[in-house]
Parts: C-alpha cells; sequence; structure tokens
C-alpha cells in the first residue's frame, strides 16, 4: 500500500489556508505550520478592554474573479461575510471581525500555532523543518511567508532564493483608536493616498461590530518607512496627532489607541506569477507578493499551488 504524500504548508495566512482547503477538499492531509498564536496573517483583528477591536490588517476585501466571487458567496451564506458600504467600491469584510474569513476557511484543517521554523533542510528529496526540539519531515513543502522572510529560511544562496530577489514590499504603520462615545457619526471611511495617514476606517460602519467610535488608521508606505524603528509608543502618538487633525477630533477623549508595525504590508514589485516552484515539484514558495497586495491575490496564490499539486500526485 502506498503511503500519503506528506504535505507541509509553512504559515496560516489567506495563501495557506486556500492551498490546505483545496488540499483537504480532495483528500489529502496537508499540516499548516505557523508562528503566530492565530491564524489568518493580516486577516487580523485586534481586541481591547471594554469590547473595543480593530481590523488592524486588511481591511476589507474585493473580488474581481468569478472564482473568488463563489468564495466569498460561500462566506456569506454562512454569516462569516458581510458587505461594507465604503462608499467608493463594493467591499466585503469578515463578520464579527474580518480573522472570521481565515477562521471559516481554517475548519477542520490541522493547523499547529505557535510552531516557529528555525530551519529548512532539503535531503533526497525530502524536507526537514526544525521546530523548537522536534523535527518534521515533509514530501512537499508550501512556504507562504513573505519573500525576505522565505530567503532568510532557506538561505540566500538557495537557487529558488535568487529568483525572488527582485520582489519588493513595503511597510505599514497602523493605528488602533477609540474614543468616547460623544464624537459625532463620521464617514465609513478617508483615503488619502499622499498623507501621512493614507487610509482610515471607522470600526462601527461595519457589518456586527460593537457601536463604539473606533478607528484604524494606516500609515503610507512612505512614512511607515521613514518611522519603521520606532518605539510603536511613539509612533502610536504621532499618528493619533494627525488622525485628530484629520478629522478634527478632540484628543481629550481618547480611551484607547496603540500601534502596530506590519514589516511586509504592502507588494511593491511581484514576483509576476502566481508561485515559485523548484525544478522537482517538491517546493513551492507563495503568496500575495507573487501578484499584487490584496486578499484575492493571496487567495489566487495558493489555489494555483494546490492544483499543481494536485496534477502531479
Amino acid at each position: 500500500m502506498t503511503e500519503p504524500v506528506r504535505i507541509g504548508i509553512i504559515g496560516a495566512g489567506m495563501t495557506g489556508l486556500s492551498c490546505a482547503r483545496t488540499l483537504k477538499d480532495a483528500g489529502h492531509t496537508p499540516v499548516i505550520l505557523d508562528k503566530g498564536r492565530g491564524i489568518g496573517g493580516r486577516l487580523a483583528t485586534r481586541r481591547a478592554d471594554n469590547g473595543l477591536q480593530f481590523d488592524h490588517g486588511a481591511q476589507y476585501i474585493t473580488a474581481k474573479t468569478e472564482e473568488f466571487q463563489k468564495l466569498i458567496e460561500s462566506l456569506m451564506s454562512v454569516d462569516a461575510a458581510g458587505e461594507w458600504d465604503i462608499g467608493e467600491r463594493k467591499g466585503f469584510v469578515g463578520v464579527p471581525s474580518m480573522n472570521a474569513l481565515a477562521k471559516t476557511l481554517a475548519s477542520d484543517l490541522d493547523i499547529r500555532r505557535q510552531a516557529q521554523v528555525r530551519s529548512v533542510t532539503e535531503t533526497e528529496g525530502r524536507w526537514s523543518l526544525e521546530i523548537d526540539k522536534e523535527t518534521l519531515v515533509f514530501d512537499r513543502l508550501i512556504i507562504t511567508a513573505p519573500a525576505p522572510q522565505t530567503m532568510a529560511l532557506l538561505g540566500t544562496g538557495h537557487p529558488i532564493s535568487k529568483q525572488i530577489t527582485h520582489v519588493s514590499l513595503l511597510p505599514c504603520w497602523t493605528l488602533m483608536a477609540a474614543f468616547d462615545d460623544e464624537v459625532d457619526a463620521l464617514p465609513a471611511s478617508h483615503r488619502d493616498p499622499d498623507a501621512p495617514l493614507a487610509w482610515i476606517a471607522s470600526e462601527k460602519t461595519k457589518p456586527g461590530r460593537p457601536d463604539r467610535t473606533a478607528f484604524v488608521a494606516q500609515a503610507s508606505p512612505d512614512w511607515s518607512q521613514d518611522h519603521l524603528e520606532l518605539d510603536k509608543a511613539i509612533v502610536a502618538d504621532l499618528m493619533l496627532s494627525e488622525l485628530c487633525k484629520m478629522l478634527s477630533l478632540d484628543r481629550s477623549r481618547v480611551i484607547h489607541d496603540n500601534a502596530h508595525r506590519w514589516r511586509y504590508a504592502k507588494v511593491g514589485t511581484p514576483l509576476g506569477e502566481p508561485y515559485l516552484s523548484n525544478a522537482s515539484k517538491t517546493l513551492f514558495l507563495g503568496g500575495d507578493w507573487c501578484l499584487d497586495a490584496r486578499v484575492e491575490a493571496a487567495w489566487q496564490s495558493g489555489t494555483a499551488i494546490a492544483a499543481t499539486l494536485l496534477s502531479e500526485l
């Protein structure tokens, strides 16, 4: 009897989850390893005291392809997604939080959290992963980490690492701020790519959210790069001052503020194809950095890897 092919996936963001979901539905049992406590990557939600919550990563999703639109519709059918009226376009968000999208896709998948992969070694066509004091061996390995982290894991001298040196990713500082409930109603979102705060969202305008005056503000790539290594408390103070100025808010009414740094948030120069693999099709690299800084692009990368794997197995 032929032994099942052991498939390992590093990263439980949209790329890793969509790849694993497709493989699982086809009868395989992939193992996902993620260094974090949660799943979803930038499909992220931060909770705070007093019932506050902030979607501090991806703000919403859109669909350019019929296939991804069908996924959104399936998520809406189980109340895991809803439409968000942001005026400028049709957007969708997870319900009751952005990470609900990831949690729904992750149902019944084998996900091992807080599993920091220390090293990756290829031996006789198999891949050995060192995780703390444990070693896991896979026949096929899919790495969905950002390109710089993937290169660090494989080594910059690895042949496949040399094929992604042109990929560039941009940082994003994100502010999470809440005010007392006397603040007047404001638009769902505000976008100004040339301003220090390029995007501002009113969290309570999203479906299924608490009726609290909470905002997520994301700095422009240039501002984020200029302030990249500052302490997050300093960054939060700077961004909060900017938010109050832009929206004419009274800073004395702030009841919560915090900042989060996404070092690899946006795609500057993409790979230009859905994924990359070695000649033997035992190693695959994927992520939104392959195509575009959109959740759909991450999903396309993951499903494309799964399709290729299934055709080879």
